[in-house]
């Protein structure tokens, strides 16, 4: 096997970490946790979701990195070539297809939303919260959701910025700009929690996270478990391809599973200081922690409105969310676009661009669903929402179930062991049985509920 790829390698352990933090932090931690969190009861969800990631996600996690580095390849060439060292179906490479048309059909979307957290970085600074209320800030998300102008503007800007980064490489983009983004990220989002306990009901949103009530749970257990184990699978990147291509960039000298561990934690560890930024914001307030998707866009805006100094922490807060796609986004585009360099003889530069105006076309049709396009519905979804269900609900979990067989089941025990570093000891047992039985049954029940669930929905 290549000891390094041709795309280049990170030069130290901390740029892997920030790379592949930046690739797991994005909107599902900051915009999507704090209201799924809402919707089953605070404490509770959090406890199961923290059980999640450690006996799902940290498992799958450090499988696909180990794939990645084993293989030095783009998630298809990696997949074809691991295969064939293991004696295995030349098939396998569909898993590095399904995760790159993944991350394509995410980034489309993606970036519509982070164009969005523009929008609303300038209206903040602005003054444009200033004393709304419920019915005006619901007129201003709907008015910038409904114009398709200024939304392929937004989108545009954000679809530039990422193919800037990924044209530069692994060494001159990828790892100088996640050096840049992530630590700025952590401060906005400190000083975010640091304006809650100055501003907002800091002690409640403390109690509302971190004391269970399972009698919240009643009822809906099973959708809340459901709900963590998505949330846990899908915040930390997995299926798509991202992780492994950041893996197959890592020294071969590197621990994984210690690096997993590290990436995991801040991982988990944004989430839980985005709830902390945000409910005691909402609390303090009078707000509905449970409003859903638009806490973010049409709940917390009220508040910023109301408190004092909202203008610029209301800016800080959505830039930081910008930051957060920012970060998700380059490690979307970039399995692409090291298809493309090791397959068609690209230049790095023309497979960044070729990708990135393929994305942002893709893009436009997601954009034209929210207005122009709003009557066009395919299993009673319009195509964002299609392209979110399919890609969360379906394709990532099935690519999770399939890299937990291949590095289970079919990538043999000496090669697992040399590459992951650990021995034979407890450690390895214990992931070994994780990866082989628990976190593929745990996915492949999410899979099958999301399935259902799709089918129900095309059948109404």
């Amino acid at each position: 096997m290549a000891t390094n790829s041709i795309h280049g390698m990170w030069s130290t352990r901390l740029a892997f970490i920030l790379a592949a933090s930046g690739s797991a932090v994005g909107l599902g931690n900051i915009w999507r946790f704090p209201y799924t969190a809402g919707e089953y009861g605070g404490g509770a969800f959090v406890l199961v979701y923290l059980l999640c990631v450690g006996m799902i996600g940290l498992p799958i996690m450090m499988a696909e990195i180990m794939l990645g580095r084993r293989g030095r390849q783009s998630p298809i060439n990696t997949m074809r070539t691991l295969a064939r060292e293991e004696g295995r179906s030349s098939a396998w490479q569909l898993l590095g297809w399904m995760g790159i048309i993944s991350g394509f059909l995410i980034l489309s979307f993606y970036s519509v939303i982070a164009g969005w957290t523009m929008a609303y970085a300038f209206r903040a600074a602005g003054g444009w919260f200033r004393g709304i209320d419920v019915t005006a800030a619901g007129d201003m998300f709907n008015g910038l959701v409904g114009d398709p102008e200024r939304l392929l503007a937004w989108h545009t800007i954000f679809m530039v910025m990422v193919v800037l980064v990924v044209a530069r490489g692994v060494a001159a983009g990828l790892e100088k700009a996640v050096r840049f983004l992530m630590p700025a990220l952590f401060l906005l989002l400190l000083a975010m929690v640091g304006y809650g306990i100055q501003a907002g009901d800091f002690g409640g949103a403390v109690t509302y996270l971190f004391a269970p009530d399972f009698a919240e749970l009643q009822g809906k257990a099973g959708e809340a478990i459901l709900s963590a184990m998505g949330q846990a699978f899908f915040s930390l990147s997995l299926g798509m391809g991202a992780i492994m291509i950041y893996g197959s960039y890592l020294k071969g000298d590197a621990s994984i599973a210690h690096n997993t561990l590290i990436v995991a934690g801040l991982d988990t560890l944004v989430a839980i200081l985005a709830g902390l930024a945000i409910f005691p914001i909402v609390f303090a307030n009078g707000l509905a922690p449970d409003s859903g998707p638009g806490l973010i866009f049409q709940t917390l805006p009220i508040a910023f409105g109301e408190m004092p100094g909202g203008a610029l922490f209301g800016a800080l807060f959505f830039v930081l969310l910008l930051f957060a796609a920012w970060t998700s986004a380059i490690s979307l585009l970039e399995p692409l676009v090291a298809w493309l360099v090791e397959n068609l003889s690209f230049s790095r530069v023309r497979a960044s661009v070729l990708a990135g105006i393929t994305v942002w076309l893709l893009g436009i049709v997601c954009l034209l669903s929210l207005n122009a396009w709003s009557e066009i519905k395919i299993f009673g979804k319009g195509f964002l929402d299609l392209f979110d269900y399919l890609t969360a609900n379906i394709l990532l979990p099935l690519g999770g179930v399939l890299i937990a067989v291949f590095a289970g089941w079919l990538l043999s025990r000496s090669s697992s062991v040399d590459e992951l570093q650990l021995g034979e000891g407890l450690a390895y047992r214990i992931w070994r049985l994780l990866i082989r039985y628990v976190a593929p049954i745990a996915v492949a029940i999410v899979l099958l509920n999301a399935i259902g669930a799709l089918k129900l929905t095309g059948l109404g």
